[in-house]
């Protein structure tokens, strides 16, 4: 067994995005660009509607994944193929953008606490032109399982202690785990020893990953191995757990669009600028 073990540490930056939704971007902003193959990693948090009532209207995307992970509030998400959903809390979207495709994502609510994530999963080359496809995933959908006293972890892709997360036919094969620990609990989460990962505390004051303490709203990447450990300190806490298989591919970045190439990113704004969306 080779343990994690943290190779970086980052803190979320706060910024704003969409039509002015604030939010706090820990992977994709300048300390951090990728931790391939995860592009852009955001935590939106307010319960000030002025901080999220304009939501994110519609806008293009082309060559990458989107992962939204609600865990309060009410979000409708559209796009010009006629699909409409609801994501509530505890729901999850995992949306392949794929050639393009134009969507919004507003709130339902005009008060009350709007939290969740939004991350950012690349495509290989070989897929950044597949036909955009929706995987949306009901709370009651995602397994809970309690591998260790006082542990209990939400398994949205990925598999842990029989549990089979409902997210497949990823090309980045990922894990994503939700993992909430009870003061003192701790565990031991096997991972794929190639994957990309990292750790993100989002409640609570602080964790304990690969050993060392890890403070809200501070990301930790991992180093390769099968497993890292988890555990909490002196009060609860939870924590996001992801991990994908690395693409090792070069990356051209260009707002909402994710290629290869610079030729390709002038191709998708040619694209979207006629109308092929």
């Amino acid at each position: 067994m080779s343990e994690r073990s943290i190779v970086r540490r980052i803190r979320g930056m706060d910024t704003s995005d969409g039509a002015g939704v604030r939010l706090k971007r820990i992977i994709g902003q300048p300390g951090l660009d990728m931790v391939d193959p995860f592009l852009l990693l955001d935590e939106f948090r307010s319960d000030q509607a002025g901080d999220y009532i304009a939501g994110f209207p519609e806008h293009p995307h082309r060559g990458f994944e989107t992962v939204t992970y609600m865990l309060a509030g009410h979000m409708q998400h559209g796009d010009n193929h006629g699909n409409r959903g609801d994501l509530g809390p505890g729901s999850v979207q995992w949306m392949t953008a794929g050639r393009g495709i134009l969507h919004s994502e507003m709130p339902q609510q005009e008060n009350g606490l709007m939290w969740g994530f939004q991350l950012w999963v690349n495509l290989p080359a070989a897929d950044k032109m597949i036909e955009p496809r929706y995987q949306d995933i009901a709370p009651e959908r995602i397994p809970t399982v309690h591998p260790a006293d006082g542990v209990e972890v939400r398994v949205i892709a990925g598999e842990l202690a029989g549990a089979v997360g409902p997210v497949n036919g990823i090309a980045t094969a990922p894990v994503y785990l939700d993992i909430a620990l009870q003061p003192g609990a701790q565990i031991e989460i096997p991972l794929p020893e190639e994957h990309s990962g990292f750790a993100y505390v989002f409640d609570g004051h602080d964790a304990a990953v690969a050993g060392e303490r890890l403070g809200r709203s501070e990301l930790a990447v991992l180093s390769k191995g099968d497993s890292v450990r988890v555990a909490g300190r002196d009060g609860a806490a939870r924590v996001l757990l992801v991990a994908g298989k690395a693409l090792k591919e070069s990356v051209a970045r260009y707002g909402p669009f994710v290629m290869n190439t610079p030729e390709q990113i002038h191709e998708a704004i040619a694209d979207f600028r006629a109308g092929k969306f």
